[in-house]
């Protein structure tokens, strides 16, 4: 599905593999890659595409042909992984563009981003299990299993795992951030 939607993106914009590569900053192998779906990209990659096309991360995913009720089997969950941070992000949403919602694996000592980022969206988290520490506007909200946060994600955030135990959490962004 992303590899399509990269490709169909891409053809769009009338680029070639290579012109698309070189303007995100990523080898042409890799693109191949994952316009191939035989392999999955970072988030940094994610971005680095969205901005090429001046689009947001959802419209890589946007698919027009989702029906009004979509189910999204475990098997079939698009998986994002964050380079260099031992974070996994499975979608359990469609491409419709309006709503994201991920489920987050954050391996112990591990955080989101290197540093807190902002997005013009609202981002609602659930830790699902273990504890996490949520960064927002300079200030540490510390959350167990259970605990829910929302906030104003252009606020400068970050989701850190500073316990000794796997964290997973539900993360409900709208819009999708870009």
């Amino acid at each position: 599905m992303l590899g399509d939607r990269l490709r169909e993106l891409r053809q769009a914009h009338d680029l070639t593999l290579r012109q698309l590569a070189a303007a995100a900053g990523i080898s042409a192998g890799m693109l191949s890659q994952l316009e191939n779906g035989a392999a999955e990209p970072s988030l940094s990659t994610l971005r680095k595409l969205a901005r090429v096309f001046d689009t947001s991360i959802a419209t890589l995913f946007d698919d027009p042909d989702v029906p009004r009720v979509a189910v999204t089997t475990r098997e079939r969950r698009m998986r994002l992984g964050a380079a260099r941070q031992h974070i996994t992000y499975s979608r359990l949403t469609p491409g419709t563009g309006d709503l994201e919602v991920l489920e987050a694996d954050i391996e112990p000592g591990q955080a989101s981003s290197d540093e807190p980022y902002s997005h013009p969206s609202t981002e609602c988290a659930t830790v699902l299990a273990g504890e996490l520490d949520v960064e927002v506007d300079g200030r540490v909200h510390h959350l167990h299993e259970g605990d829910a946060i929302t906030f104003d994600s252009r606020l400068p955030h970050r989701f850190v795992n500073n316990s000794d135990a796997p964290a997973r959490l539900l993360v409900a962004v709208t819009p999708p951030m870009p």
